[in-house]
């Protein structure tokens, strides 16, 4: 655990100990541990039963927690510094809307036919708000792995997974795919996973971090094109499918699909439709180009393939932005950085960047400077380290 980790959980637990008093002493809570995550390679291909390439890291969200005699929940969120108290049967939606991710997670536990007491926790943690790396997916798994083991509910971890997405869509009502939770819950030190979006089979592939460290750049930007072009581009996605489908009727998704017949259809695809299924396919393609190269060691190759992915999300797949462009045409001439593209949706949010440690002192101050005389923004940048999945931890008193 780092520093950082260690006094962002030490002050969840300073602050469950002052909210709810410490009567009872610490050893009666428990806490818990859930981590955001980074993309490093598969960006959209979650929606085309294609592959991506996530990692859970060290920034986290953390809940103190214990059970009580009674059947009232007390949820103490100290990053707002509010709390919602509630019957634990009691599952109808609050004013304060940063409880629908806790109580999504109870209504999934009742429609799974189990059953939990009332319970008191403190919850918060340090995963930058807006940058992409799926807070609320660790904020779920967080609070589900929590109450699985303090209520002894014997959930597997895969279980807590497609609960939590499902808390996502159906109480949160925000449609997204798996990726998030999984790789929060089934994050792994210096690896990275291979999750088939299809299957739900998955693999590590080592991403040793000794001579690299990965960078994140916030743009602090969000474009109001995000939502409305994302269900654009999903519709772009099926249209290519049922075209190409008259010509294979095995092809049910962009998986089933390659960039060689993108190519042979590129004409009655027409350009748009055309550019969207040559990244897809191409992207699908490199993410287990990328594990191989991770397998061999081959790191300088890795980044290369990050790379391609950007020009693919600027030119083919359009989600990019003047922002997340500008920064990663600043390392273009950086020797200290071997890849980088933008990570997320798109249209806003964080680029990526894989930079030798010696040069990272360098490499943020070189990109604040030019992002500020750019765009008059200050960027803040995130040093992240991949780390093991949700977990209880225990500190020294």
């Amino acid at each position: 655990m780092t520093s950082t980790e260690l006094s962002t959980a030490e002050r969840i637990r300073e602050n469950y100990i002052a909210h709810f008093g410490n009567n009872t002493g610490t050893e009666n809570f428990r806490l818990f541990r859930s981590p955001g995550r980074i993309n490093l390679i598969g960006e959209h291909t979650d929606y085309n039963n294609g592959f991506v390439l996530p990692a859970s890291v060290d920034k986290a969200v953390y809940f103190a927690i214990s059970p009580r005699i009674d059947n009232q929940v007390v949820l103490y969120a100290v990053d707002l510094n509010e709390t919602y108290t509630f019957q634990v049967e009691d599952i109808s939606k609050p004013d304060q809307k940063w409880a629908y991710f806790q109580l999504g997670i109870i209504e999934q536990i009742y429609k799974n036919g189990l059953n939990i007491g009332g319970f008191q926790a403190a919850f918060g943690g340090d995963v930058p708000q807006g940058a992409g790396m799926s807070s609320s997916a660790a904020l779920e798994c967080c609070l589900l792995f929590a109450l699985n083991e303090v209520f002894n509910l014997e959930l597997d971890r895969f279980s807590i997974v497609k609960m939590s997405q499902k808390a996502e869509n159906e109480y949160v009502g925000v449609q997204c795919g798996i990726m998030d939770q999984f790789a929060s819950g089934f994050g792994k030190k210096e690896a990275v996973i291979r999750l088939d979006c299809r299957s739900l089979e998955y693999e590590y592939f080592p991403f040793p971090m000794d001579e690299y460290i990965l960078v994140l750049c916030n743009t602090l930007v969000e474009h109001s094109l995000a939502s409305s072009e994302y269900n654009t581009r999903r519709l772009e996605c099926e249209k290519g499918v049922f075209i190409l489908q008259k010509y294979n009727p095995e092809i049910k998704s962009l998986r089933d699909a390659n960039p060689e017949i993108v190519e042979e259809h590129k004409d009655e695809l027409g350009d748009v439709v055309y550019r969207r299924c040559k990244y897809m396919t191409e992207e699908i393609e490199r993410v287990q180009v990328a594990c191989d190269f991770l397998t061999a060691g081959d790191l300088i190759s890795f980044g290369k393939k990050m790379y391609e992915t950007h020009q693919g999300l600027q030119h083919e797949y359009e989600v990019s932005c003047e922002e997340l462009d500008f920064l990663v045409d600043q390392t273009f001439d950086d020797p200290s950085v071997i890849g980088a593209r933008m990570m997320g949706g798109g249209f806003g949010g964080c680029t990526i960047n894989l930079v030798k440690k010696d040069g990272v002192e360098d490499f943020e101050a070189k990109m604040k400077k030019a992002y500020y005389d750019k765009f008059q923004i200050k960027l803040p940048c995130y040093r992240v380290q991949i780390t093991d999945g949700t977990e209880e931890i225990v500190l020294n008193a």
